[in-house]
């Protein structure tokens, strides 16, 4: 199976888990009358529910990795795969959101995004932007890289992205933490009403030096004496250039 041929059965698990998680997150919000869930206490407290999806969180996280790990070749691009799932799944977990629940009316609507370690709340365009980055990013490692020719950020490139990670991920949980040491119930009840998006967009444009870094490498490999292999699925020929090299 050629790369382009394994990029495709990534993309097609993560959307399946995407719908998988869309149908969850209608059960579990009908059960508990919360389909929007921009509203105080989004998860009740109910025998077991909260446990129940804090470890559904991290068993999702298990699953994306997994796939990354049996789709790449190297641990590089086992890790591209892993990205690629997960903004694949992020996005289309809104995608199939929609026509099952009729939300979000917007993608400036506010969401709980995440519950570990700490509620994290944002506007559904903030993780859908940070989605695409790791899917251009698993696209450009999955398909270009070789063992013969390695294709990773140096870190430089992964300390903006972390630093940008870091900064991200507070303005999303900036609100819960400023209330963390009042206890579980003023967490359960924050409900934001502004989001930093000069910080945020900081933080998007950290988080894309290991992109640039890439493209770089990809040009410099392009120009060197040694010319960059290709996946079996690019070809920079024409047609009538091979039928000549065949005869």
């Amino acid at each position: 199976m050629d790369e382009k041929k394994r990029w495709i059965v990534v993309v097609i698990f993560a959307m399946a888990m995407a719908w998988v998680e869309s149908a969850v997150v209608l059960y579990l919000r009908t059960m508990i009358n919360r389909l929007v869930p921009y509203q105080p206490d989004p998860l009740p407290i109910m025998t077991g529910l909260g446990e129940a999806e804090i470890v559904r969180e991290a068993a999702t996280l298990v699953m994306l990795v997994t796939v990354g790990w049996l789709a790449g070749r190297t641990w590089r691009s086992r890790w591209a795969y892993a990205l690629l799932a997960f903004g694949v799944w992020d996005i289309f977990y809104y995608v199939f959101l929609l026509p099952l629940t009729h939300w979000p009316s917007s993608l400036f609507d506010w969401d709980v995004l995440f519950l570990i370690p700490l509620p994290w709340w944002g506007p559904v365009i903030a993780p859908v932007a940070i989605s695409m980055v790791l899917i251009v990013f698993g696209t450009l490692v999955s398909q270009f890289d070789q063992p013969e020719q390695p294709v990773w950020p140096g870190w430089r490139a992964w300390g903006f992205y972390f630093i940008g990670a870091a900064l991200a991920l507070y303005t999303f949980m900036a609100d819960t933490l400023r209330v963390a040491s009042e206890g579980v119930t003023a967490i359960r009840n924050v409900l934001p009403v502004w989001f930093n998006w000069p910080l945020f967009s900081i933080a998007l444009v950290m988080m894309t030096a290991p992109i640039w870094e890439v493209v770089k490498q990809l040009w410099g490999l392009r120009l060197s004496p040694n010319r960059l292999q290709l996946p079996s699925f690019i070809s920079l020929s024409s047609p009538s250039a091979d039928l000549e090299n065949e005869s």
